[in-house]
């Protein structure tokens, strides 16, 4: 929710729509709220910018304004975490873990366009070939389009603008409404760094504008972090020869073997639980333990999340922060109480706090077709499931249409490495839980999970073309 306001400024209808905090509503910023020609406008000034060849930013030059991104977001750490932590309502720690993560993704790609080459496509070999050397380089795709999502308004920001930038194409993000404050910001920051006007536009719209960026003709690729029903909406409008990438939610699945260890799973399974409120792509949703410890794994899970402090995310000794509204908790809500009808038992959690915070939720054995164990609840709930032969809990986890990380906690490397091949994910931890992730790795989902993948280096792959060069010469 957003309250938008309008005024009038020299014969102009201006609209600004106020950032509020998700823990207590307290207004936390103002945003320009742009209307549908003027999105049209910054992807036209985007295309523009980008086809001017005679004022294209040399590699040099863009390495030179992302070390002075680097300076500037490194002196402005406590702003930056606040700013993060007042319009998403993720804890103060984290939220700093977020800046810090921000800036070492600057850095990262600054690092890989050092190593950014082509390859020798091999030649002579044939008499057609013969007289022929050829190599392959990278270019910068075009526009690029980003539509991002609220649980990391800094970090993902970084992630959709810094790998179009570093390889040379303009990028429009357009922010989620609910935190828009972080991705304008660095916007700025870019531009107090000596990015020229043009190549980097913040456009915070409705969904009719936001649809426009999306499909435009003008725009060469389009980066996506949200919900699957919008992505692949999305992905079925786009103009012919856009390139997409979609990142969705992935109702991640954990197995916890009867040798794992348990003192050591506890508090991961916790933290990739109940981090942002359960408000990540990866986040541990379903755990199926082995029945012989089940009980165990489920006591000790359900004392780890009743000591969990949960309250206003400025607060330094807050753990669990807010959800991002309030129609947010009352679906939680409504979903744990489901899952104790079809016989789910709590055992820790399952109230509401406040209008916007919810108790860190533990859940024993709902049915399998509750919502908490079918859809993504993006909120601070672990499910846990009892049972008796692991190929059932494979079973289990992959009867879903999603596939991005799951994990498996286990000391036997035959069961470890079995795990890896049969459960579906792009990618599967052994003794760590789902949620982690280094802004170097491949990250993505798969089937209704998303397409493509990000990371830093990964996205710098997604705005570039392949171009190959054949030269013909009797010399060679």
């Amino acid at each position: 929710m957003f309250n938008l306001i309008q005024k009038e400024k020299q014969g102009n209808i201006m609209s600004n729509i106020e950032v509020t905090s998700p823990f207590d509503g307290s207004v936390v910023g103002t945003v320009a709220f742009k209307t549908y020609e003027e999105v049209e406008a910054a992807i036209d000034l985007a295309q523009a910018t980008f086809l001017d060849h005679k004022n294209a930013l040399p590699k040099y030059k863009r390495v030179e304004i992302l070390e002075k991104v680097v300076a500037i977001m490194s002196s402005q750490i406590d702003e930056l975490t606040k700013l993060c932590a007042s319009e998403g309502g993720k804890p103060w720690a984290d939220s700093q873990v977020e800046v810090n993560r921000a800036i070492n993704g600057v850095k990262l790609a600054i690092e890989a366009l050092g190593s950014y080459e082509g390859k020798e496509i091999a030649m002579g070999h044939t008499a057609s070939s013969a007289n022929r050397m050829a190599y392959t380089f990278k270019e910068p795709i075009g526009v690029v389009a980003a539509i991002s999502a609220f649980n990391h308004p800094l970090n993902l920001a970084v992630h959709q603008i810094i790998p179009a930038l570093a390889v040379g194409c303009s990028v429009v993000i357009k922010p989620a409404t609910q935190t828009p404050m972080s991705a304008i910001r660095m916007v700025e920051i870019l531009e107090e760094a000596g990015l020229p006007a043009g190549w980097a536009q913040a456009v915070v719209c409705d969904r009719k504008a936001g649809e426009l960026l999306a499909t435009s003709s003008k725009v060469n690729a389009l980066t996506f972090i949200g919900s699957g029903a919008v992505g692949w909406y999305l992905n079925s409008k786009v103009a012919p020869g856009t390139r997409v990438a979609l990142e969705h939610g992935g109702v991640a699945p954990v197995i916890v073997e009867a040798d794992a260890d348990i003192e050591d799973l506890i508090p991961s399974i916790g933290k990739g639980g109940f981090y942002h409120a359960g408000q990540v792509c990866v986040s541990v949703q379903r755990v199926f333990v082995h029945e012989s410890i089940c009980d165990e794994v489920a006591s000790k899970l359900s004392d780890y999340a009743s000591k969990l402090v949960v309250g206003d995310q400025l607060d330094p000794k807050t753990e669990v922060g807010p959800l991002i509204n309030h129609n947010e908790t009352n679906r939680v809500e409504q979903w744990v109480n489901e899952a104790v009808t079809k016989g789910g038992k709590i055992l820790t959690g399952g109230k509401r706090i406040s209008d916007s915070c919810f108790e860190p939720t533990v859940i024993v054995n709902p049915s399998d077709d509750a919502l908490v164990s079918t859809k993504e609840v993006f909120g601070p709930v672990v499910c846990i499931y009892s049972y008796s032969d692991i190929e059932e809990a494979f079973d289990r986890a992959n009867a879903l249409e999603v596939s991005f990380q799951a994990a498996v906690f286990t000391k036997n490397i035959d069961t470890a490495l079995r795990a890896v091949k049969r459960l579906n994910g792009t990618a599967v931890m052994v003794n760590d839980h789902t949620a982690f992730r280094v802004d170097w790795m491949p990250f993505g989902g798969a089937r209704a999970s998303g397409l493509g993948l990000g990371g830093i280096h990964h996205s710098m792959e997604e705005c570039t073309n392949e171009k190959m060069m054949v030269i013909k010469s009797p010399s060679i």
